[in-house]
């Protein structure tokens, strides 16, 4: 049906309507004897398009009119009018947007090509919204600029103190951009100790380039099998591994100058192991020769011990004292607000209380109060306690009728095959994890660990997932292997506790083998200030 015939049914009331009165009494008088139907459709399709008509909403309302009222309740049908007695009341409620199906069908209905829509000169609103490609929430950008006035400002190093979950990386990269920005030829270095946080550095920096970016730049990879030409490279991203650097800089003291005067912002992720003597090492030689070098720290946990404040101290120290936390308005807590945000699962806290029987001598409790983590001799007593394990493989079994990927931070490297073991001959989908697991099948692991499928998966893995592996649907952790580090700890809770904002859940099960005897940790929000008092001296 062509829209020309349809308003031949119009009368000289609607059609005056349409050409507005102004005009139609002008061709009133200027025609004295009188200008019929088609001449006044003419007119009306001279003054404006058929496109223009149906797009107005007083002059559809008007042309809508004209429709029979069999063709009319198709059209309020295929619109899916609200409901009215009257079908053109109906019509007159639907909303049509531009170039929406329903406009489109319109059109169709009355014959007008749908690429003379392109051609239509639409009227541009007074403003726009514009939603960033790569935000940040106004408390990381809080965090942010807090963080710039220590980098920028003597002595030029801070530590960003964020928990796990609140986009310490994201907020990382919207400073590095802006210092590439606003410093052309030359370098930033990420450090990280292991492979899986230097790969996640590296995505994390390609997606941010690729919106803040002021030119190409090139991200370089320095870990592993991964080498650097120095000589060759002036301006770009370094994501390097701190044992790739320290080992570069044993061989060739040349090589880190050729770094260190280069670079003009150096990132260590988990900073809490800054102090380190090698990592100090690598950290010292590339910042300290080099007036107004700034050094960013990024932790969840800002420092190296529980309860070793000497310890804690050097940490604080060693970043000036100078750290951002992040703050949020109303809460004594961050964690809290997070969860109540959904941006981390809200956890629930389970310990699975086991007397082990362990004989601890005065001289291992001696060693367990001195060391940063309960020694490696007293562990290993514990992974072969087949009632402990038991326990475990239990505990795990319940678990996968609520949970569809399950994590397991085990003992040891024996121990995370003993349970995969147990748990695949029980007919559970468990494979194990450790740090001899060959690279491609680690890879392949962990794709498959983070894939959809319903089935229940146990991941159980020894050393190489406490931090740099983001899964973010694992909703449910067993913490198997007792710890005295509050890091470690908070390290592994936050592989689990991915809120739904994050592409993670509602809730998370953590669940913590506390054996007799040995220490143990309630949750990652007592864990956030646990170490306040040591950076007290200059907080903000």
């Amino acid at each position: 049906m062509k829209l020309e015939t349809l308003l031949l049914n119009a009368d000289e009331k609607i059609l005056s309507n349409l050409l507005g009165m102004p005009i139609f009494n002008i061709l009133k008088l200027l025609d004295k004897y009188g200008i019929d139907k088609e001449q006044l459709i003419t007119a009306l399709l001279t003054l404006k398009t058929k496109e223009e008509l149906l797009r107005s909403k007083y002059h559809r309302d008007l042309i809508l009119e004209l429709l029979t009222s069999e063709q009319a309740k198709i059209l309020a049908t295929v619109w899916n009018a609200p409901p009215d007695k009257d079908v053109y009341k109906r019509l007159k409620k639907v909303t049509i947007k531009q170039n929406s199906e329903a406009e489109k069908y319109l059109f169709n209905l009355f014959e007008i090509p749908v690429y003379r829509q392109t051609n239509i000169t639409v009227e541009k609103p007074s403003f726009l919204e514009i939603i960033p490609q790569y935000p940040l929430f106004k408390h990381q950008r809080n965090a942010a600029n807090r963080v710039k006035k220590y980098l920028y400002n003597s002595p030029y190093r801070g530590l960003l103190h964020m928990p796990t979950g609140a986009g310490k990386t994201r907020t990382a990269m919207n400073i590095i951009a802006d210092h590439l920005r606003n410093n052309e030829l030359t370098l930033v270095v990420w450090l990280a100790y292991s492979e899986e946080l230097c790969e996640q550095a590296v995505n994390e920096f390609e997606k941010a380039w690729g919106y803040f970016g002021d030119r190409t730049l090139t991200v370089y990879r320095f870990w592993g099998s991964h080498d650097l030409a120095i000589e060759d490279i002036k301006d770009g991203f370094v994501v390097a591994g701190l044992s790739k650097v320290y080992n570069a800089l044993q061989k060739s003291i040349r090589f880190i100058n050729q770094l260190g005067v280069r670079t003009s912002l150096v990132i260590i992720d988990e900073a809490h192991q800054a102090i380190a003597p090698t990592y100090k090492l690598v950290l010292d030689s590339l910042v300290i020769p080099y007036e107004k070098k700034a050094l960013l720290g990024l932790t969840a946990t800002p420092g190296r011990t529980w309860a070793d404040i000497d310890k804690d101290a050097q940490l604080a120290n060693f970043f000036a004292q100078q750290k951002v936390t992040l703050e949020i308005e109303g809460y004594d807590n961050p964690v809290d607000y997070l969860v109540e945000q959904e941006y981390l699962a809200k956890a629930i806290y389970r310990p699975l209380f086991y007397d082990s029987g362990l004989k601890l001598t005065q001289k291992d409790i001696k060693r367990i109060n001195e060391e940063l983590d309960i020694p490696p001799y007293i562990l290993h007593r514990l992974e072969e306690d087949e009632q402990r394990n038991l326990r475990i493989i239990l505990e795990l079994e319940t678990l996968t009728q609520r949970h569809k990927r399950i994590i397991v931070f085990a003992i040891s490297v024996n121990h995370a095959q003993i349970l995969t073991s147990v748990l695949r001959l029980r007919g559970w989908n468990a494979i194990a994890l450790t740090g001899t697991t060959p690279k491609a099948e680690r890879e392949a692991i962990i794709n498959s660990f983070k894939d959809s499928s319903p089935e229940p998966k146990v991941l159980c893995n020894y050393g190489v997932l406490t931090t740099g592996f983001d899964a973010p649907k694992t909703s449910a952790a067993v913490i198997a292997r007792p710890t005295k580090s509050l890091v470690l700890y908070s390290q592994m809770v936050g592989r689990a506790i991915r809120g739904l904002k994050a592409g993670g859940n509602a809730t998370a099960e953590i669940i913590t083998v506390v054996d007799s005897e040995m220490p143990g940790f309630g949750s990652v929000s007592d864990a956030f200030n646990n170490w306040e008092d040591v950076w007290r001296k200059n907080h903000e």
